[in-house]
């Protein structure tokens, strides 16, 4: 086996917290603003249910291919040549992730803390560090999401209280004014960051305890949506019907805390925590399309691809879009029902093909019995 490290399952739920948040956080408030308005805060609830799904049927693709990754079993289930396609379009699907990660990075730090500061140096350092981190292979990664993941959800729980003397519950009423189909809209494309739990498909080989999987995996959707739902409530009541204006709706929270003259101005702190979620993000999926390329080149090991991988990245990452306003139309228009298809509608079709194969079998087996 290429990888020979082992994760807990409580490290894997960390691992997939900072996927879905460490880029939602930021954008999902303004993107759901503006579909499901004073509903936004329902979107998330809603949205999670294709996280839901994401985590059962990987789940179940891992049941049946235990010790695999969705590189090795879809060429198992479709056939070597259709598998090595899909497994392509999934590696490519990850690096497009990957990049795009990147450059919302780049952009966040360029364009509100660092303005000087080329962009393909904020890049560069954060693929660099990531490099050396997944290197050091899947229990690195456990560790690092062990150890920050909590602090991240402690900070956005202290900033959600400290906004609290400055929120209007009259800007979240009335409930479902325009009937449930604004929320509905809203929750596509926070649906899209939800279905990043199909990177446990590369994951979940390296589980010490696969019966706590499945468990785990959905109390880490859980924890995303009561997240995001706790963002947006808190964005929605702060700022009512400015929210879906604002670029960076959570850093705008931030900035609005001020508490007796002295605790103020903690938008220093909320990148130092955002840039560590980003981190952990990007380090993930560099990890899966690092093992995943090395798995469909047949490699015996996959850091030798992990700087090249990187280089690509940093590069790409810079061609991704020509500014921050095109990259957020895109985020919330057209990127949700790319990352659905790539990262929910693959797994489905791999795992029906997979029940139907396992069905004929067993009718095959009966008939010669």
């Amino acid at each position: 086996m290429i990888e020979k490290g082992k994760i807990s399952a409580l490290q894997m739920a960390f691992m997939m917290y900072p996927l879905v948040v460490a880029t939602g956080d930021l954008l999902i408030p303004a993107i759901t603003g503006k579909l499901a308005e004073r509903d936004m805060w329902l979107s998330p609830i809603w949205a999670s249910l294709g996280g839901f799904l994401t985590v059962y049927v990987v789940y179940q693709l891992s049941r049946l291919y235990p010790k695999q990754t969705i590189i090795q079993y879809s060429q198992q289930i479709a056939g070597r040549i259709p598998g090595k396609l899909l497994g392509f379009l999934i590696l490519f699907y990850i690096y497009y992730a990957d990049s795009m990660i990147l450059r919302q990075y780049g952009e966040f730090v360029v364009g509100i803390f660092l303005p000087t500061t080329p962009m393909i140096l904020v890049i560069g350092s954060m693929t660099l560090l990531s490099a050396f981190a997944v290197g050091g292979g899947v229990e690195v990664l456990g560790r690092e999401s062990q150890m920050f993941v909590p602090i991240v959800i402690l900070f956005w729980i202290l900033t959600i209280l400290l906004t609290l003397p400055d929120m209007e519950t009259d800007n979240m009423f009335p409930i479902l004014a325009k009937g449930i189909m604004p929320s509905l809209l809203g929750s596509i494309p926070p649906m899209g960051w939800f279905t990043h739990f199909m990177v446990l498909a590369f994951l979940l080989p390296f589980l010490g305890e696969g019966e706590k999987g499945l468990k785990w995996a959905n109390i880490s959707v859980i924890a995303i949506m009561v997240t995001l739902a706790a963002i947006n409530i808190a964005v929605l009541l702060v700022f009512g019907g400015l929210s879906a204006k604002l670029i960076y709706p959570a850093m705008s929270v931030a900035r609005y805390i001020s508490l007796a003259d002295f605790l103020e101005h903690l938008e220093s702190i909320t990148m130092a925590i955002w840039v560590v979620g980003v981190f952990l993000k990007f380090s993930v999926y560099y990890y899966a399309l690092a093992l995943g390329t090395a798995q469909w080149l047949n490699l015996s090991d996959y850091r030798p691809v992990v700087f090249p991988l990187g280089f690509l990245l940093a590069a790409s990452s810079i061609w991704m879009g020509p500014n921050l306003s095109y990259l957020a139309s895109f985020l919330g228009t057209i990127a949700p029902f790319y990352n659905i298809s790539s990262e929910l509608l693959i797994p489905i079709l791999l795992l029906l093909i997979a029940l139907l194969r396992k069905k004929n079998q067993q009718k095959k087996g009966a008939q010669q019995a």
